[in-house]
């Protein structure tokens, strides 16, 4: 399902990165943040330091189809949201399918048309299953929710809804961020226990603060929401993306180079801190700006990936790659998503040495890595080949590009100014024969 042209990726390695790099503003943050705006019934809402990728892209597409008016102004990384007339409850399969953010969307579609019908969800794309909390969150809150197999919809009615107990099953972040929506309208107190501690949790929770909800406990693990009538447009500026921030450190770190990265937060990496310094990473912090460093040989790793503070399972893959440099066997063990190393395939193609059995793989390292035409399997995989090719001997073509698009805005851009050889190739039919 990519979107538009055939996007690829050509790296070729053996520069150390130096220089000054710009972190993105945090993907996690802003979807969620394009869902609370439609919670406005006047005014506009404008958001700065959006990411330029994909998955913005098709959170608009929805927004505008529900009836909210958008200006996404690219060149100022802002989005100016005006949501007074909503018109359509519908999240349509087409745009739903290509952008599992769209549950976001329901809350300010229970609150502001008394009802959601999200198409297309039938138990497979969406991963409905993995959505269930979502939908029995907002059943606890009042909201009437029925699925409807034969034409594969969900149906979330909702009268008025009423604060409730509520907890997840696991401290997802998107799960915390929709129930804390439904939450802040609701009439009543509602309490949400193991609510997710991510930051980007924080900072959805600050722009709704700043709208006129009532939330207490962010980071704690247990929020609680008293109901307000109303939340007003605010403007916000998204935190920077943790995810592109520790990408970028790898890259540094990867190719013996020295960056300041402006924008990170040794803070918001959590355990990916600890690991990269015991890997011999040197981070400093100067205000604003994160310098990454590495000049002694890499040390080998061992990794648990958990919820946050823990090991980020969206770092793993970029962290495996990192060790196939490493000195000795690291171990890592995934316990957040089933398919997340089909990155190992790709990077032993590339002369790794990576075992995988099950949830937990074996990097045997240093092994040096050649380039190759790789596949990218998702976002995380792709931008770690990405990596891999900045290291390998010769050049490494990773196809398909708009996975690594989805979650890492101008990434050739913003690579090539700190001195990689990195460039986005756009495939017209003609080139694309081969």
């Amino acid at each position: 399902m990519s979107m538009g042209p055939e996007v690829r990726y050509r790296v070729r390695g053996g520069r150390a990165l130096r220089g000054t790099a710009f972190i993105q503003g945090a993907k996690n943050a802003v979807l969620p943040m394009i869902g609370a705006a439609l919670l406005a019934p006047k005014g506009r809402t404008v958001l700065r330091n959006v990411p330029i990728i994909e998955d913005v892209r098709r959170a608009i597409d929805l927004a505008q189809t529900l009836g909210a008016r958008i200006e996404l102004h690219e060149a100022e990384r802002t989005l100016v949201i005006d949501a007074s007339r909503l018109t359509s409850p519908v999240l349509p399969a087409d745009i739903a399918r290509k952008f599992r953010g769209s549950v976001l969307f329901v809350p300010a579609m229970l609150h502001r048309l008394g009802e959601a019908v999200i198409e297309g969800v039938g138990g497979c794309n969406l991963g409905s299953r993995l959505l269930d909390f979502h939908y029995r969150g907002f059943a606890r809150l009042g909201a009437d929710v029925q699925e409807h197999e034969l034409e594969s919809v969900i149906h979330v009615k909702a009268g008025t809804l009423t604060g409730a107990h509520l907890y997840l099953d696991t401290p997802s972040h998107t799960g915390t961020e929709n129930l804390i929506m439904a939450a802040a309208l609701a009439k009543g107190t509602t309490v949400i226990e193991n609510a997710a501690l991510e930051p980007e949790v924080l900072d959805v929770i600050e722009l709704l603060t700043k709208m006129g909800a009532k939330i207490s406990g962010g980071g704690t693990g247990f929020i609680t929401v008293e109901g307000v009538d109303e939340l007003r447009a605010v403007e916000h500026t998204v935190m920077p993306d943790r995810l592109d921030a520790g990408v970028f450190a790898m890259a540094a770190a990867l190719t013996g180079g020295e960056v300041n990265l402006v924008g990170a937060s040794l803070e918001h990496l959590g355990v990916v801190r600890w690991k990269l310094e015991q890997m011999n990473v040197e981070f400093a912090q100067h205000g604003a700006v994160l310098h990454v460093r590495r000049e002694k040989p890499l040390h080998k790793i061992n990794i648990i990936t958990c919820p946050y503070p823990g090991f980020a399972t969206d770092l793993q893959s970029p962290i495996m790659t990192l060790a196939c440099l490493a000195d000795g066997a690291s171990y890592i063990h995934e316990r957040i998503f089933d398919e997340r190393f089909a990155l190992a395939g790709e990077l032993n193609k590339m002369g790794a040495n990576i075992e995988v059995d099950g949830s937990r793989a074996v990097v045997h390292g240093p092994t040096p890595l050649v380039g190759t035409e790789v596949t990218a399997h998702d976002l995380r995989s792709g931008i770690a080949l990405v990596l891999a090719g900045l290291v390998a001997e010769g050049e490494t073509v990773i196809s398909p590009g708009y996975l690594i698009d989805r979650g890492h805005a101008h990434l050739a851009q913003r690579m090539s100014s700190i001195g990689a050889d990195i460039e986005q190739e756009i495939l017209t039919p003609a080139n694309n024969l081969g």
